[in-house]
Parts: C-alpha cells; sequence; structure tokens
C-alpha cells in the first residue's frame, strides 16, 4: 500500500486536505508501526518517491503562508494537515539517519522560522506547536547535518579580526546563534507553564534535546542554560495548584535533566529526598505509564 498511498500523494496539491490528511497519517503509520526489518523498506519506499518529497516541501512552506492573525481555536483542517506533514519529516529524519538510506531529494527548511514558530507561537494550535518540535528534535539530535534536509537561514559566524565572547559563543553552537538559544528555552518554559499534557512532554523531550545539543557544543554554554535561577521558579508553578506532588511526570524529567547536569541550584538534596519519599509512599502499580517511567529514568541518574 505504500507505493499507491505514496504515489496518490505525490499528485496532490497542499489544498487537497480532505485526501492528504489521512494518506500522510497512514504514511506516518506505516513507518511507526511496522516491523524493524519491513520499516528500512518502507523508509527506502518513500525517500525514493521525489513527487512526495516535493509535496511534503510544499505542505512545510504553507506553514508560514497559513497563518491568519486570527487562527481558530480547533484544528483546522489546513492544521492538522500541517501536523501530519511536520511529523511525517521528522520520522523520515529519524529512519534515513538510522538505516543511512539513498536520498533521491532534499528538503529545505528554513530554522529561522522553525525556532520563530516556538519562540513566539503566533497563536498556533498545541498540536502543531507539538509537531514542530518534534521535528526541532530530530535535526538537533542529528546535529542539522542530515542528508535528507538543507537548513537555510543560518546565522553566519562573524569574520572580525578579534571576535567578541558571543560571537565564538555563536560560532560555536551554529548554526544556532546564543540568543536563539536563551529565546528558544525561555519560551520553553512559558509553554511549560500552561500544564497540557500533551505540550508538556513535547517541551521537556525538546529542552532535554536541546541541553544534549548544547553539551557536546559547548559545555560552558549547556551548564549556564540549565543553571539558570528562572528553572528553580518554574518548578515551584509546576508544583502549585491542586496537585503538589513531584510525582509528574514533566516535573520528574526536569529533575532528571537538572541531576544530570549537576545543577544544585535548581534542584537540592531536599527535593531529591522528596521525590524518593513520595515514590516510597506511593503505588508503584497505580502510577500511569509516564510517571513510571520518568520515575524509573530519575532514580537511575540519581
Amino acid at each position: 500500500l505504500l507505493f499507491p498511498v505514496s504515489n496518490l500523494c505525490g499528485k496532490c496539491r497542499p489544498r487537497d486536505t480532505d485526501l492528504l490528511q489521512p494518506s500522510l497519517n497512514f504514511l506516518y503509520w506505516s513507518l511507526h508501526q511496522t516491523t524493524p526489518c519491513s520499516q528500512q523498506r518502507a523508509v527506502a519506499v518513500l525517500l525514493s518517491n521525489v513527487s512526495l518529497l516535493e509535496l511534503l516541501q510544499k505542505v512545510l512552506e504553507c506553514t508560514w503562508l497559513w497563518s491568519p492573525p486570527s487562527r481558530p481555536a480547533y484544528l483546522s483542517s489546513e492544521d492538522a494537515l500541517l501536523c501530519s506533514g511536520w511529523l511525517l519529516v521528522a520520522s523520515l529524519l529519524l529512519y534515513q539517519h538510522r538505516y543511512n538510506t539513498e536520498v533521491h531529494q532534499t528538503l529545505s527548511v528554513d530554522l529561522r522560522e522553525v525556532l520563530n514558530a516556538v519562540i513566539f507561537r503566533n497563536k498556533k494550535p498545541i498540536l502543531l506547536l507539538v509537531s514542530i518540535m518534534q521535528f526541532l528534535r530530530a535535526v538537533l539530535r542529528q546535529n542539522f547535518s542530515s542528508s535528507l534536509l538543507v537548513i537555510v537561514g543560518q546565522n553566519t559566524a562573524p569574520s572580525a579580526t578579534q571576535p567578541q565572547p558571543s560571537s565564538l559563543q555563536d560560532t560555536a553552537l551554529h548554526p544556532l546563534a546564543m540568543q536563539q538559544v536563551f529565546s528558544l528555552v525561555v519560551s520553553l518554559q512559558n509553554l511549560l507553564v500552561h500544564k497540557d499534557l500533551l505540550l508538556s512532554q513535547a517541551v521537556v523531550a525538546c529542552l532535554e534535546t536541546l541541553v544534549e545539543y548544547l553539551y557536546v557544543k559547548n559545555q560552558d554554554v549547556a551548564l549556564h542554560v540549565v543553571s539558570q535561577p528562572w528553572h528553580r521558579f518554574l518548578l515551584f508553578t509546576l508544583l502549585s495548584g491542586g496537585q503538589k506532588s513531584f510525582l509528574q511526570p514533566e516535573v520528574l524529567r526536569l529533575m532528571t535533566l537538572f541531576v544530570r547536569y549537576q545543577s544544585s541550584n535548581i534542584i537540592s538534596q531536599k527535593e531529591i529526598s522528596q521525590i524518593v519519599q513520595e515514590a516510597g509512599e506511593a503505588n508503584l502499580a497505580e502510577l500511569p505509564e509516564a510517571t513510571s517511567c520518568a520515575l524509573h529514568l530519575f532514580l537511575c541518574q540519581v
């Protein structure tokens, strides 16, 4: 079925949302739900279809064109198609890298547009924001060097004879700039305060991947970012309200991140003891799967 469905997609225009939406979802499902041995073949089939990749290129570009000043509160058919497009491209990036699949047609994405979509949001629906963050995680994990993707809108390193410290940091973090990193971190923190489960999972995962990327590029920058005092205020905000429990998936994953990078000014021995105590008093068999996984990762990190 991959052959006819992918060929059908290649004959469509981005405005054919009623046909493209289920088709792209089928391709995405096929990549994730098939057996490992078939997965490699599925990736090869999709990446060899030039017309499909050209269609995906147009769909991604529509993200910046279909952005009216007042978006509806619900997920429109256009936004749903954009979600499917970003998720499928993120998956293709992941599996192309895993299997080193031959690429017949590259995709081009403006990095500034992707970052601005998360930093400024511009009333984008939560699901579209999550989908774009999944794509951002994929390119961060691959160090912006995928053979499937061409990154445009990159920051060019200054050519001054004696660059300033910020210029040196920008060079080390290329294609990101230091200012973009801080703006992205602040925006992720603000999105986390919304306490939407799907959004929280995506935000924490994106923050984890970003810090891992920074740590490889420049350890001082990564440690500086993860030790910002605002993180502690964010934790208190997440713990406020009706359920003052450390056993929340997003809180546990944030705590794990701070323990991993030894941010003792953000998470202290007291908080670690409270988490262990709460875990000891909880009925572990009744914890949601997301909480169990997050708690497991936290305890292993400690």
